[in-house]
C-alpha cells in the first residue's frame, strides 16, 4: 500500500533539483549541471577549518593562513563547500528563504566531509541562536544541519547544549578582531546540559565559517564546561580566494 501511495505522490510531485528546480531522479538531489557548479571541497584541506589548499599532504599538519594567524581553541575542523556561487544561494535559501528541507542533503555532504574528524560517541551540537532571533526566523538552521549530520553518522545530537546569552548583531562586514570582541561572554553551556560535555568529544555544527569567531566562542564554552576535545564542522567556508 505504501509503495502505491509513494508512486502517486511522485507522479504528482516529481523530484526536482535543489539548485535549479529541474526534474531529477531522487528527492533532495542536484542535477548534473548544478552538481558541477556547486563548489564541493575535496583533496588537500586545512586541518583546522577544511578550506582547500594547493599541494599534497606530506604527513605534517597543514593549516591555511587564517588558521595559522588565529590559533583555534578547537582541535580539527572541516567544511563541505566553499561559500560562493550556487553553494551560497543554497545556504541563503536555508537560512533566510524558509527552505528547511535543504538541511537534509546538506547534512549528508557535511557528514562526508567530517569523516576524518569523527570520533566514537562524540556529541554533536549546533551553534546556538539567541531566542529573539530564533523567534523571528522560526528555526535554527544550524540545529537542522546538526540533526541531519546526526542521522547520517549515527552520533547523538544535543540541540541546546549551548545557549546564546547575548543578542549580538549580525557579524557580516566586521573584522575578525571585532567579531572576537563582540562574542566575548556571548555563548555559554546550557546549565542543564553541561554535564553531557564532561570528558566528552564535541562536534560543533554551523552553516558558514567566516573568521571562526563564533566557532571559537562555542568551542571555548565547551572546554570551560569540561569537554575533552572540540571539533568543528561547517556547511561552507568563506575563503579569501572566493
Amino acid at each position: 500500500m505504501w509503495q502505491k501511495i509513494q508512486t502517486v505522490i511522485e507522479a504528482i510531485y516529481p523530484p526536482r533539483c535543489l539548485g535549479c528546480g529541474d526534474l531529477v531522479t531522487s528527492d533532495f538531489g542536484l542535477c548534473g549541471t548544478c552538481w558541477r557548479d556547486t563548489p564541493f571541497i575535496d583533496g588537500t584541506v586545512c586541518e583546522s577549518c577544511g578550506v582547500p589548499l594547493i599541494g599534497a599532504t606530506d604527513g605534517h599538519r597543514i593549516e591555511c593562513d587564517d588558521c595559522m594567524a588565529h590559533p583555534r581553541p578547537w582541535t580539527d575542523g572541516r567544511s563541505a563547500l566553499l561559500y560562493s556561487g550556487r553553494a551560497r544561494r543554497i545556504i541563503l535559501a536555508l537560512k533566510h528563504g524558509d527552505r528547511p528541507e535543504l538541511a537534509r542533503p546538506a547534512g549528508l555532504w557535511m557528514a562526508r566531509a567530517a569523516k576524518p574528524v569523527l570520533r566514537d560517541s562524540m556529541l554533536i551540537a549546533p551553534v546556538p541562536l539567541h531566542w529573539t532571533r530564533l523567534a523571528r526566523r522560526r528555526y535554527n538552521q544550524s540545529a537542522l544541519l546538526a540533526q541531519s549530520v546526526g542521522r547520517a553518522t549515527g552520533l547523538p545530537v544535543c540541540p541546546d547544549l549551548l545557549v546564546r546569552l547575548v543578542a549580538t548583531p549580525m557579524l557580516e562586514g566586521m573584522t575578525a578582531a571585532q567579531r572576537d570582541e563582540l562574542l566575548i561572554g556571548a555563548i555559554g553551556a546550557h546549565p542543564r546540559r553541561r554535564h553531557r560535555m564532561t570528558g566528552q568529544n564535541v562536534l560543533l555544527v554551523d552553516d558558514v565559517m567566516t573568521s571562526g569567531a563564533t566557532f571559537a566562542a562555542c568551542a571555548q564554552a565547551c572546554l570551560d564546561a569540561g569537554a575533552n576535545q572540540v571539533f568543528v564542522l561547517a556547511l561552507a567556508r568563506v575563503s579569501r580566494d572566493t
